[in-house]
C-alpha cells in the first residue's frame, strides 16, 4: 500500500487540471472522448446527462458524508479496499483492470480522491479524467504525457508502508 503522509496534502488541494463551476460546462469538451470519473457526485451529474463514464469511481461519499447520489453501476463492478490518504495496491490493479475493460464502476470501500493518479497513468492519451473539487467545481485533466510526469512526481510523495492491502 502506498501511503501519503500528512506533510504533503497539501500539493493535493489545488486542481490537478483545468477547474470548471459545473459539470455543464464540460459536456462540450469531452463528446466522443473516453471520460473516467472519480467521485460519485461527478459520476452521477455526467449519468444524469445521459453519458456513461468508461470508468466511474466511487465510494458512496461526499466530503465525509454519505451521498444521496448514489450513481449507478455500469459494466463490471470491481469492489475495492481503499483507506483514507492511500492507494492500495487493489486499488491500482483494479483501476488497470477497468480502463481495460469499460465500462466498469470501481466500488471503493474507504476513500476514493488519489485514484485520479492510477487512472491518469493507466489511461490512453486523449482520455478526459474528471473529479470533484469541494465547493469549486469539477476539475478535468486530459490524459497526455505531461499529466503522466505530473502523476509520477505526486506517486513520489508517497511511501509503501504494510496496511490492510491484498
Amino acid at each position: 500500500m502506498l501511503t501519503l503522509p500528512e506533510e504533503h496534502r497539501r500539493l493535493f488541494k489545488e486542481p490537478f487540471g483545468e477547474l470548471y463551476h459545473s459539470i455543464d460546462e464540460i459536456i462540450p469538451l469531452i463528446a466522443g472522448k473516453d471520460v473516467y470519473t472519480v467521485g460519485d457526485v461527478v459520476t452521477h451529474n455526467l449519468l444524469e446527462r445521459g453519458l456513461i463514464p468508461a470508468v466511474a469511481v466511487v465510494d458512496g461519499y461526499t466530503m465525509r458524508s454519505p451521498c444521496k447520489k448514489m450513481p449507478r453501476v455500469h459494466g463490471e463492478c470491481i469492489p475495492v479496499k481503499n483507506p483514507a490518504g492511500s492507494l492500495t495496491d487493489e486499488l491500482i490493479s483494479a483501476a488497470e483492470r477497468a480502463v481495460r475493460n469499460p465500462p466498469s464502476t470501481i466500488v471503493v470501500e474507504g476513500e476514493e480522491d488519489l485514484a485520479v493518479i492510477p487512472l491518469v497513468l493507466t489511461a490512453h492519451d486523449g482520455a478526459i479524467v474528471l473529479y470533484g473539487q469541494p465547493h469549486k467545481g469539477v476539475v478535468l485533466r486530459t490524459v497526455d504525457n505531461e499529466a503522466r510526469k505530473t502523476a509520477q512526481r505526486f506517486l513520489a510523495h508517497f511511501i509503501r508502508t504494510t496496511g490492510h492491502d491484498r
